[in-house]
């Protein structure tokens, strides 16, 4: 993956630590305003639970309150160093998504939580209009994209199943619905047959068949029983589908573009390798695609995207307009 930072205007840093912490012989990190916390504070925090003890739904509570007390770099370095033995690996990612999710509810001295316009400000990079404008320009569109896929689907046929077979090899947990109401994890093998008339998927391969929601209860699409990213998927909304196969193929010089499948409405969804990358840098590149015009709801792991030749919820087909399966060749 390159670095967007390295080509055109300097792309917005992501959540750092900016506070340094101190570090105590039993392992315990403690900010310089740690002490200042609420005593009900340094409670929850210093009660951190095991792993399949609800760790996510701990950070999301944690980071709730902390956004009142604390810088965001601050926050993620506490939350990191408090859940590093839960038993189970924590990404940063998912630690930085919770500190994320959290700021549109954050509790506030006043009462109030933080406005949505404020987490916009804080979260993504706005959009650059004029750098957007010249990459449309000098990229092609549809047509061009069609034009670089390695594999062409003419026929009018379905692929779904030999796509995903490609996407996701072996026998993964994946959670499809034909709605965001109406969905199921299962295998990859129980799902063999059905796929083309699903809508939605994951584009991460599931951790367990179900997980806890942010609310405490079970569910088979949680972020909590997301696995680790593999796809990281760019969506433009605002423009034509010319507008946007400019941008995707843009990208494509960042990242890998292994899919790009049209929504069946007025967008396009581009599927992006980021299995093994760092995640630091993997931020960093979505980053840059959201100063192009990119939906930031995609950095959700669990957030569910376009099935690849799949059908929408009014019929249409959501056709894929590029695929280049030879990149998965290589990857872990």
């Amino acid at each position: 993956m390159s670095d967007p930072n390295k080509k055109g205007p300097p792309v917005s840093e992501p959540l750092t630590r900016n506070v340094a912490p101190e570090t105590y012989s039993n392992g315990s990190v403690r900010s310089r305003a740690r002490n200042e916390l609420p005593q009900f504070l340094r409670d929850l925090i210093d009660s951190a639970p095991t792993a399949g003890n609800g760790v996510h739904g701990w950070l999301f509570r944690v980071a709730r309150q902390l956004h009142a007390h604390l810088p965001a770099g601050e926050i993620l370095t506490l939350l990191e160093s408090r859940v590093a033995n839960c038993g189970r690996t924590v990404p940063l990612a998912e630690i930085v998504a919770a500190v994320q999710n959290a700021l549109p509810c954050a509790w506030q001295p006043n009462g109030q939580s933080v406005r949505p316009t404020q987490l916009a400000k804080s979260k993504w990079p706005k959009v650059n209009q004029e750098q957007r404008a010249a990459i449309i320009r000098d990229e092609g569109g549809l047509a061009a994209l069609r034009g670089l896929s390695p594999i062409p689907f003419e026929d009018g046929g379905s692929h779904t199943e030999a796509i995903v077979d490609q996407l996701f090899p072996g026998n993964p947990l994946l959670c499809c619905g034909k709605s965001s109401s109406y969905f199921d994890t299962k295998s990859r093998e129980e799902w063999r047959g059905h796929l083309t008339r699903q809508s939605l998927i994951v584009p991460s391969a599931m951790s367990a068949l179900t997980g806890m929601t942010k609310d405490g209860l079970n569910s088979k699409h949680t972020l909590d029983n997301t696995g680790q990213r593999r796809f990281l998927i760019c969506e433009f909304d605002t423009g034509t589908t010319d507008e946007h196969s400019g941008l995707l193929i843009h990208l494509a010089g960042y990242a890998p573009l292994i899919v790009a499948v049209h929504s069946g409405g007025k967008s396009l969804h581009g599927w992006f390798l980021v299995n093994g990358q760092p995640d630091d840098k993997v931020l960093r590149f979505f980053r840059y695609a959201v100063s192009l015009g990119a939906d930031p709801a995609t950095w959700t792991r669990s957030q569910f995207v376009r099935m690849p030749d799949g059908t929408r919820d009014n019929g249409k087909k959501q056709t894929v307009c590029f695929f280049n399966p030879r990149l998965l060749e290589v990857a872990p």
